[in-house]
């Protein structure tokens, strides 16, 4: 199940979100591993990372709701991956990343978690995504690969960075991509101006 709000989130420790009384918790993660392929067979694609499109033709992460009374966190993500990507992958504490409130969206909190994972199993996981999930075509309708390198006129992770996306997805990229070193920091910087310019422009053109 995927969840619908936009916000900006306030963090909290794992520990604090669990004992919060009436809300309800969502839990998405990112995975992603090394790869080493050549895009045109020359640009380094370097790291795969996986997103997906959701129903409503925003960007996010797999993942969805889950509930602490009835199973762990950890449970209920790896029970909302295998429903999005057809596979249940395990997912323990050590990949939770950080839980945060949502406070334009009432009563719930959501948790981020990163898990590496080999350029072999990534793959297996895009076809179970389209033979095997039961949400494929529904409330995924497909899995994507964020571009991580440059190319001319924005293209690649400047692009990719400037559509929407759900909630605090966005950031939560972002955060993921500096935090596992996957681009540099100047490159990162690089990213978020030029994607900020493109969606500025666009906003402002009336057509």
């Amino acid at each position: 199940m995927v969840i619908a709000c936009r916000v900006m989130a306030e963090q909290i420790t794992r520990e604090d979100a669990l004992t919060q009384e009436g809300y309800k918790h969502a839990c998405h993660i990112m995975l992603y591993g090394d790869c080493s392929a050549k895009l045109f067979g020359k640009i380094p694609i370097k790291h795969i990372v996986l997103m997906q499109m959701r129903f409503d033709g925003l960007l996010g992460f797999p993942g969805g709701l889950v509930n602490p009374s009835k199973e762990t966190l950890e449970a209920g993500l790896s029970r909302e991956l295998h429903e999005e990507v057809g596979v249940a992958i395990p997912v323990g504490v050590d990949n939770h990343i950080s839980s945060c409130l949502a406070p334009s969206c009432p009563r719930l909190i959501t948790h981020f978690y990163i898990k590496k994972m080999t350029e072999a199993e990534l793959r297996e996981i895009e076809k179970a995504a389209v033979a095997t999930a039961t949400d494929h075509g529904l409330e995924v309708l497909g899995m994507v690969r964020v571009p991580l390198y440059f190319l001319k006129n924005g293209g690649g992770l400047p692009y990719f960075l400037s559509h929407s996306f759900i909630s605090n997805s966005r950031a939560q990229l972002i955060s993921a991509l500096q935090r596992c070193g996957l681009v540099s920091q100047g490159n990162l910087d690089k990213a978020v101006r030029q994607a900020e310019q493109m969606r500025c422009t666009h906003s402002a053109d009336p057509h």
